[in-house]
């Protein structure tokens, strides 16, 4: 993981500027208009059904959306976690579009509660781009709660490489221009910040739990190469937009067999 060094910032001052952090990347975004073709492919598999995958025994999952979306578009995943055998959460966080550090504590309310439902027995994760990042944050701070993370197109490596019109949205949020985002501070979305949540982005100390990550060189998002683990064995790659890995069946192939490896 590649060291950041913080430069002080004067007030006023651009937290996005001198920021390595937060990198402009010209992903080609024009892909992300093909996301259809990922969940027909999804309602034209037997994976959908539950067919030819390894299956859960009641195992608590909880699944996070990513940046400025809402469980909603994590329905498909819910409800195909349930098919298969296990018992799945949504993440409760509202849109994400708030402070990330925030969010992540609200996300680890909804894990301690299917913690709790569960008999104490440790939750899965599962997130999305930043819902990723998130799962990655909550497993790292409080891994007693927690089995296994997976991060599907989470640029969490070195750097949030992304497309300039995300990089523009959190921009527009962490400016206040927004109807959302009330405890977004002046240096949030960038490496100037000091919260818990970047400092497990940047400088994270050793997982306590298996962490996989789910990649795909079609992403229009954002960077594939800052998705992925530096072991390699942690990596699935797929074949999808970065929309589409919400409903993809070689992403939940990959998600099922993943899920199994829990401590």
């Amino acid at each position: 993981m590649r060291e950041y060094q913080r430069s002080p910032a004067g007030f006023g001052e651009d937290p996005f500027s001198q920021d390595p952090s937060v990198q402009i990347s010209n992903t080609p975004l024009w892909r992300e208009g093909l996301f259809a073709f990922d969940w027909l492919a999804l309602r034209s598999s037997p994976v959908y059904y539950g067919c030819g995958v390894p299956r859960g025994h009641g195992e608590p999952v909880v699944v996070v959306p990513g940046f400025l979306a809402t469980d909603a578009s994590l329905i498909e995943l819910h409800a195909w976690l349930a098919r298969i055998g296990y018992r799945p959460y949504f993440s409760d966080i509202g849109r994400n579009a708030d402070c990330p550090n925030y969010i992540a504590g609200n996300l680890l309310g909804t894990v301690k509660r299917a913690y709790e439902e569960c008999g104490s027995q440790p939750v899965r994760i599962v997130g999305h781009s930043l819902g990723g990042m998130l799962a990655r944050s909550v497993a790292l701070d409080y891994p007693e709660y927690v089995a296994l993370v997976i991060s599907m197109g989470s640029p969490f490596k070195d750097a949030v490489r992304a497309h300039p019109a995300v990089i523009a949205a959190a921009d527009s949020l962490r400016r206040g221009r927004g109807a959302v985002g009330q405890n977004i501070g002046p240096a949030c979305f960038s490496g100037h910040c000091t919260c818990s949540f970047v400092k497990n982005m940047l400088n994270p100390e050793v997982y306590q739990v298996p962490h996989f990550a789910i990649y795909s060189k079609y992403d229009g998002v954002v960077e594939w190469e800052s998705c992925l683990e530096d072991d390699d064995r942690l990596n699935d790659e797929v074949n999808c937009t970065h929309i589409g890995m919400a409903f993809h069946p070689g992403v939940y192939r990959a998600l099922a067999r993943r899920l199994r490896q829990a401590r």
